[in-house]
């Protein structure tokens, strides 16, 4: 069933200039280590190790409860806040394990930054949605406020469609732009590892294209890790590819390496529509 040509949207992105990064050149962001995880008595992820090259994107990828969200939501230790959760193995964030002693769960959470699948905006302004988490964090210099807002609403492609409405509802805002705008939320606190987990999943296919564009534009700054169900988003966006089945980790590599000439046949198997 290889009638999605991954070849011809590899192709595109080569003919457009959005050459892959190499992993072997680059600095590695995050480096899982023997990483296993539990729901209470349930185990969702099984001695996975994983290498993130910094500005890269990395697409996680396999059918549902695989455990790619899992593993997305313990690269800055959002699970934590389930109660039974557990996990072994290590995370590293530039060399330090985030699971080690003495680690600022908050000031992690400012430098790995979560988008989710469902746009959370809240009841607030626009304006007042980014500039939330520099609020928290003690700025209220209006004139710096000012300058956070601006910069990462450019940042998210969004500053030319809402710079003239900053105190609307950010309800009133479409479904794509309130994704933007939760984008442009994280953006706020500076992060440097952005993690997507089905952004545009409720999209439609101009929105999708909007969020998928900028995903390209801000990996020159970020790091990224997308979550998708769409295979051919995922070949689109991704500079490396990991597939995750059971709660195992497949395969990865260079996206276009693995989805023309996959080593493992449960990956051809799932990338060709066999399963998932």
């Amino acid at each position: 069933m290889a009638t999605i040509s991954f070849s011809s949207i590899l192709h595109d992105r080569q003919r457009n200039g959005r050459m892959p990064v190499v992993c072997q050149k680059a600095t590695n962001k995050l480096v899982a280590k023997n990483v296993s995880f539990w729901y209470g008595s349930k185990q969702a992820l099984f001695d996975i190790n994983l290498t993130i090259p910094e500005r890269s994107v990395m697409a996680l990828i396999g059918p549902s409860g695989c455990g790619k969200s899992t593993f997305l939501r313990l690269l800055n230790r959002m699970n934590d806040l389930i109660p039974s959760a557990r996990v072994r193995g290590s995370v590293q964030l530039d060399g330090q394990d985030i699971y080690g002693p003495g680690t600022d769960v908050v000031r992690l959470r400012r430098r790995v930054g979560m988008v989710f699948q469902k746009s959370t905006a809240f009841p607030k302004s626009i304006y007042e949605n980014v500039v939330f988490g520099p609020r928290i964090a003690g700025i209220h210099q209006r004139s710096i406020l000012d300058e956070i807002c601006e910069r990462c609403l450019q940042a998210a492609a969004l500053w030319d469609e809402v710079k003239d409405r900053l105190q609307d509802q950010a309800s009133n805002l479409s479904g794509g732009q309130q994704q933007r705008l939760c984008i442009a939320r994280t953006l706020a606190t500076d992060p440097e590892v952005l993690l997507l987990d089905e952004p545009a999943s409720a999209l439609d296919p101009a929105s999708t294209a909007r969020i998928e564009d900028l995903i390209y534009r801000l990996k020159e700054t970020y790091t990224i890790v997308i979550v998708t169900h769409n295979m051919q988003q995922a070949a689109r966006v991704s500079d490396q590819t990991a597939f995750f089945y059971n709660g195992q980790l497949i395969e990865c590599g260079p996206t276009d390496s693995l989805y023309v000439r996959p080593r493992v046949r449960q990956t051809e198997d799932y990338i060709t529509g066999r399963f998932g």
